[in-house]
């Protein structure tokens, strides 16, 4: 069990640590601060074994909290901040890992699993297996918030995957098959290899070779199945 105390001076980001941290049931809360000071006393009274720590706080910041409560406890750390100038300080304090508002679900996961213990109680598989609720997209100086069914198909570009939403194309750094295990709730599919397409733009299917389609979406786009992944196609077409 992973003992954590998340730290941050404003409600809202406190709730969002605290519903990330609600699929991981062998983590538990010992405690919510929302000043530096009352972070020092929870640190030293609860010694958790994590802490989610923001940076800019009224009284003390969160690499005094660290300082102040080091001669009794230090926890592991992971910053959460809105601002990315800290980064180098964060990692100097040994910080396990350092995450920027508004949290992505993917880069929480990656900051619990990196936690002490976290791997022997499978933190990082149970979490991958929640289905995405909405991707949190940085474009063009923006936050977007794209939610899965707004997304027509996706393909794989290197370490990347482009999600083609509508007229406009945004890339996430996540690679395509955990996109397909987390988006299969939401009726995804993998057509080929490199391309997994939301049934729902699928207009209709046209019979290739080998049992191979090309899949013509709503928009007019063109995807060719391959046969090892026209297994799913043909479970769509004996459903219908």
């Amino acid at each position: 069990m992973i003992r954590a105390l998340i730290v941050d001076d404003e409600a809202l980001a406190r709730e969002r640590i605290r519903t990330l941290l609600a699929a991981a049931p062998d983590v538990t809360i010992v405690g919510e601060c929302s000043g530096g000071r009352e972070a020092v006393e929870a640190i030293v009274a609860e010694r958790p074994d994590l802490v989610f720590l923001d940076v800019q706080m009224p009284d003390l910041n969160g690499f005094e909290v660290l300082e102040a409560a080091q001669p009794e406890w230090l926890p592991a750390v992971v910053f959460v901040t809105a601002y990315d100038e800290y980064a180098l300080k964060a990692f100097e304090v040994h910080a396990i890992d350092y995450l920027l508002k508004p949290v992505e679900p993917e880069r929480f996961r990656t900051a619990l699993a990196r936690a002490p213990g976290a791997k022997a109680l499978g933190l990082l598989g149970m979490l991958d297996e929640r289905p995405l609720e909405r991707l949190v997209i940085r474009a063009r100086g923006k936050i977007l918030f794209v939610k899965p069914g707004d997304i027509d198909w996706i393909e794989a570009d290197g370490k990347l995957a482009q999600l083609h939403v509508g007229r406009e194309t945004h890339a996430v750094r996540i690679p395509l098959k955990r996109l397909e295990q987390r988006l299969g709730a939401h009726g995804f599919v993998r057509v080929h290899r490199s391309a997994i397409v939301n049934v729902e733009r699928i207009k209709e299917l046209e019979p290739w070779f080998h049992g191979e389609y090309v899949v013509v979406l709503k928009d007019g786009t063109k995807l060719t199945s391959s046969a090892a992944h026209s297994q799913a196609l043909h479970r769509i077409i004996d459903a219908s």
